[in-house]
């Protein structure tokens, strides 16, 4: 059963990879909740489907590697890291993980996403005061 879910995420995962849509309709409740790890969230398949053409007309996703998968009962976490390049140039990548409810027919009803920033720091290397970096915080 687990592995069923885990072949699900990977096919979601991939078709962003591809840029084609292999099942959306099949892997969603038509009720889905999906929400971006910086806040954007779209309350049905309809609209899911939509969000994933059009993105695709802006950007290219390089890498969406999954690392790890959690199940419990009818949820499961994913770690994953992620990449992309939109077409302006704009290279985004960070660590995440996605929060995801499922029916009792292997369907996501739920979908949240969290990011982790990649540039690391260590902010009291240099003394007990933490010395942050003046930097524009990430979108997640």
């Amino acid at each position: 059963m687990n592995n069923k879910k885990e072949q699900i995420i990977k096919l979601w995962f991939d078709m962003w990879i591809k840029q084609q849509d292999f099942g959306i309709d099949d892997i969603f409740t038509e009720d889905i909740i999906y929400t971006e790890s910086w806040g954007p969230q779209y309350t049905d398949r309809k609209t899911v489907k939509h969000w994933f053409e059009e993105w695709n007309t802006r950007g290219t996703v390089l890498v969406w590697d999954t690392k790890q998968f959690f199940h419990e009962g009818d949820w499961t976490v994913v770690v994953w890291y992620f990449k992309n390049k939109m077409d302006n140039g704009k290279i985004e990548e960070f660590d995440g993980i996605s929060l995801i409810e499922w029916t009792q027919d292997d369907r996501i009803k739920s979908l949240k996403e969290f990011g982790c920033n990649l540039n690391h720091y260590h902010p009291y290397q240099n003394s007990n005061i933490p010395e942050f970096r003046d930097e524009k915080v990430s979108w997640f």
